[in-house]
């Protein structure tokens, strides 16, 4: 990734005194920043080189438990040090934080110093590295989805996240008078973006009240998914600096759509010119190439849910009628199916995955949709007919799993993904499932307690 900041535009900031601290940054298994605040003297005087963390980052739940099962680490091995390597290719500031800059960094052995398998991006990586021996490259956009409250983080905590009150009253879906009123948020947040090398779009208001879309432009798999976490991560600091709260749920309210994160994916030549998912001889202008991803996609649907819909709640996004998908089947422009083909008879030609929420980690699904579109060109797999109609209707269409146990029995028994991630990044992953799952299954709801406390 190039940010056109580079490590002496740091080295010059720092001796100038613009840039006094610089983030080193790993992303975690939840899609999260991890890392170190570097006085940015140090940073460029050593720890550019490499710097280390504990192991127990790849191996922990949302609330940072130090979860038992993992093979990689342990308390009986100890959980000791992962080295952090910066890739300054990901340097940048941050213009929402004072005289800071930040960069990514790939995890790697402390002995060997070879990537760690089971890192986010890590496997990403290996999937790219997969394309470009195929001659290919991947460019991919995520849309990503949140609500805004008019509440801080301290204190919807404090109110045990009840009676929150979202930044509107109704459905803002693309209005420009109601997005105006939340302007001081949303602006902060495209200017920031922007000016630490992200390419931005636009934002929107969507589909219920209090909640925003935020877009940037189409990249290299890589970029994207670097991309990605930084936004993640800048729109919440920056509506926590204006009093403000953001939430990625992928559902918050059983009353408001769920928050997704629609990726859109194509294939280029490896020289980045050529579009080869597009074919003007072909229907809607597919080619022969892109068939064989989608059928990939379609085929391994179940066994990559999973790094689309990580957690419990993820499964309470898929609802009919509310723009999320609940069938596994391509249609071409249709927001009912959960794959969705785009941009017909031009070069922009792409599909476009509807089954990610927002909480996902865009290393970790942006792999497993390369991976099973890769299975799709390799064995040459033929495209399914097109659906056409309301998909929320097709009672015999492929469905996308319902929980976040038939998810995770789905990701166990794939064969496409041990093969192209290997056996103990999926078991790595497969027990982050089966966590969630257990803690989830012994924890007492509020819908249980209103439910039962009287009538039980």
């Amino acid at each position: 990734m190039s940010t056109t900041y580079t490590f002496d535009d740091l080295k010059r900031d720092v001796a100038e005194g613009r840039i006094d601290t610089v983030l080193a940054c790993q992303v975690d298994m939840q899609g999260r920043l991890m890392g170190k605040r570097f006085q940015a003297e140090f940073f460029v005087e050593s720890a550019y080189k490499e710097t280390h963390s504990c192991n127990y980052l790849l191996a922990t739940d949302m609330e940072m438990e130090t979860v038992s099962g993992y093979a990689a680490t342990s308390w009986e091995k100890g959980y000791g040090d992962y080295t952090m390597k910066p890739d300054l290719s990901t340097l940048r500031r941050v213009p929402w934080l004072e005289g800071t800059a930040l960069v990514l960094c790939d995890m790697q052995d402390h002995a060997t110093h070879e990537d760690v398998p089971h890192s986010p991006r890590a496997i990403l990586k290996k999937q790219v590295a997969r394309l470009e021996a195929m001659g290919l490259k991947a460019f991919m956009a995520t849309e990503l989805e949140f609500f805004l409250f008019d509440q801080t983080y301290e204190q919807a905590h404090a109110s045990g996240y009840r009676n929150l009150k979202l930044a509107s009253p109704y459905n803002e879906d693309y209005h420009i008078f109601q997005t105006t009123k939340e302007e001081d948020v949303m602006r902060a947040i495209r200017k920031g973006l922007q000016g630490a090398g992200i390419p931005v779009e636009n934002s929107k208001g969507e589909a219920s009240a209090g909640q925003e879309e935020i877009n940037v432009r189409y990249a290299e798999v890589l970029d994207m998914a670097d991309r990605h976490v930084i936004i993640k991560n800048a729109c919440k600091e920056i509506a926590w600096s204006k009093g403000k709260a953001i939430t990625f749920l992928a559902k918050w309210h059983y009353n408001a759509a769920g928050s997704s994160s629609h990726i859109h994916q194509s294939l280029w030549s490896i020289d980045g010119k050529t579009p080869m998912f597009f074919d003007e001889n072909g229907t809607y202008g597919m080619s022969s190439t892109m068939k064989h991803y989608m059928a990939g996609l379609l085929a391994h649907a179940s066994e990559i849910t999973y790094f689309l819909a990580p957690y419990i709640n993820s499964y309470k996004r898929f609802m009919a009628g509310t723009f999320a998908p609940t069938k596994a089947i391509w249609s071409k422009d249709n927001r009912t199916a959960g794959y969705r083909l785009c941009g017909e008879g031009t070069k922009s030609i792409r599909v476009e995955c509807r089954v990610g929420g927002s909480d996902l980690n865009p290393y970790l699904a942006m792999a497993a949709l390369l991976a099973a579109g890769i299975d799709g060109i390799e064995k040459a797999m033929e495209l399914e007919p097109a659906f056409t109609g309301d998909a929320y209707g097709a009672a015999e269409a492929r469905e996308i799993p319902r929980t976040l146990r038939s998810a995770t029995e789905a990701l166990s028994g794939s064969a496409m993904l041990r093969s192209a991630f290997g056996d103990t990044v999926i078991d790595h992953y497969v027990r982050a499932a089966e966590w969630e799952q257990e803690e989830y299954d012994r924890k007492i709801t509020d819908w249980e307690v209103a439910r039962g406390f009287e009538r039980a």
